[in-house]
């Protein structure tokens, strides 16, 4: 979990994410702040206006000032939303003998604008003179005012409150979008195999990420060229080998034809045995290098059946002289879009192993499946299997298993897996039978949307 928040937290897309949240929610709610107090105090300003016109109508209609008026805005507004005209007491009238539900406001409040407490109420009150000594006082309690002008400071406001969370959402979608070929990059990447160091396709990555792709491009082609020196060198040395090898085969030859002891003889055939051992070993090399070629070129469909019996064919003498039951477990065909020469080394490298490794008197079964899009060669022995722990390591140059009997090079899985590799092929290892944990199920898929195009 603690990685997983510390690649998080180094992220651009997400550090990108924050910052522009961060920046967005700051300016909406200084742009929010500002416009409610600008549109509070415009209410305010505006809700003055009216007390001074109220005012001015009075003194100009030579409306009757006597008593107290209050203006409302009919039945259905609130009782407090109410605007109070009264006249201001002349000095030394008494407080008592005003009318009912005047505001008890002094005799000196100065001429304008001002914001008085009556009876524990703030009122906001405008002071006009009239013609002679009369002054009349026009006024509104500050809450109510305060009510109006936040009302309408937040309707002001409202469109930052309901549009900024739909530009966080839009922001984050874009920033998805102008990361995707980024993804899309790493995701091509990781879907690689091993023999595929092909260039990049720089199309519709941004400007800004173009040069790094160019620098992985050329790095991929200095590793190509690298691991093409090194195959080609294993190549030419197996190549070359072979050469003085079969000389030493010769000579093996006429050596055995000449006169010599019962040891001498012994240990002739033990020398030619291993000179037999290197040629196979040389020739694997050879297919080795050959299966970890990478190449895009396509291949014609090709039937499997078809291969299954050329094998069998093949390696029907080894069979024979275990006294092993090889055959095709299935009727069904299907037909694979790979290289002939491919699948035969696959197949024959897995038939081979299996006899190689299978008890005298045991049995080898090839089978193929096909399911929806997906066509499974199988290979399946009655030998001691191989055990799970073992299962990864199989698939090493040179690894083998330290209990076999058999002789061998351990390069026959490793070039399984190279073609496989190849054409993006899943193999895989299980016991053929599970209960007794015993025989060797290897099964090689390929699927319709992978390199290898599979059609029944």
């Amino acid at each position: 979990m603690a990685g997983s928040k510390e690649q998080l937290r180094q992220s651009l897309q997400f550090r990108l994410s924050v910052w522009l949240v961060a920046l967005t929610l700051a300016v909406a709610v200084l742009a929010g702040s500002f416009s409610f107090v600008a549109a509070f105090d415009d209410a305010n300003e505006l809700q003055d206006d009216l007390l001074r016109q109220i005012a001015a109508l009075v003194d100009h209609n030579h409306l009757p000032t006597g008593g107290v008026a209050q203006v409302d805005a009919g039945s259905d507004s609130d009782p407090e939303d109410r605007v109070v005209l009264q006249l201001l007491p002349a000095a030394g009238d008494a407080i008592a003998a005003r009318p009912k539900g005047e505001l008890l406001l002094p005799a000196g409040l100065p001429d304008g604008l001002q914001t008085v407490e009556v009876g524990g109420e703030s009122w906001r009150i405008f002071v006009r003179r009239l013609a002679g000594e009369q002054r009349i006082a026009v006024g509104q309690q500050t809450a109510v005012r305060d009510e109006i002008a936040g009302d309408s400071a937040f309707r002001t406001v409202l469109p930052f409150v309901i549009l900024t969370p739909i530009l966080l959402i839009v922001l984050a979608d874009l920033i998805r979008r102008m990361f995707k070929p980024l993804t899309q990059l790493a995701v091509d990447l990781d879907s690689r195999t091993e023999q595929d160091l092909g260039t990049l396709s720089a199309t519709g990555l941004p400007t800004e990420i173009r040069p790094f792709v160019v620098a992985i491009n050329r790095m991929l082609v200095r590793v190509a060229q690298s691991v093409g020196q090194q195959r080609r060198f294993v190549a030419d040395a197996a190549h070359e080998l072979r050469s003085p090898l079969t000389a030493l085969s010769l000579q093996a030859e006429r050596l055995g034809a000449a006169e010599m002891s019962a040891e001498a003889r012994q240990r002739l055939s033990a020398l030619r045995h291993g000179m037999e051992r290197t040629k196979v070993l040389l020739d694997q090399l050879l297919t080795l290098a050959r299966a970890q070629e990478y190449s895009q070129a396509p291949a014609s469909p090709i039937s499997v059946q078809k291969v299954f019996r050329q094998i069998i064919e093949n390696l029907l003498p080894q069979g024979e002289a275990k006294a092993i039951d090889l055959g095709i477990g299935c009727d069904d065909d299907a037909r694979l879009a790979v290289a002939e020469v491919d699948l035969m080394t696959l197949v024959g490298n897995l038939v081979e192993n299996a006899i190689k490794y299978t008890p005298r008197g045991g049995r080898v079964d090839l089978a193929v499946a096909v399911r929806g899009d997906c066509i499974t060669l199988q290979v399946e022995d009655s030998g001691p299997g191989i055990a799970p722990e073992h299962r990864e390591a199989v698939f090493e140059p040179f690894h083998r298993l330290l209990e076999g009997d058999e002789a061998g090079s351990g390069l026959g899985l490793a070039i399984v897996k190279a073609i496989a590799d190849r054409y993006r092929a899943d193999v895989t290892l299980d016991y053929a039978d599970a209960a007794q944990s015993r025989g060797l199920r290897v099964s090689v898929e390929f699927c319709t949307g992978r390199r290898a195009v599979a059609q029944s």
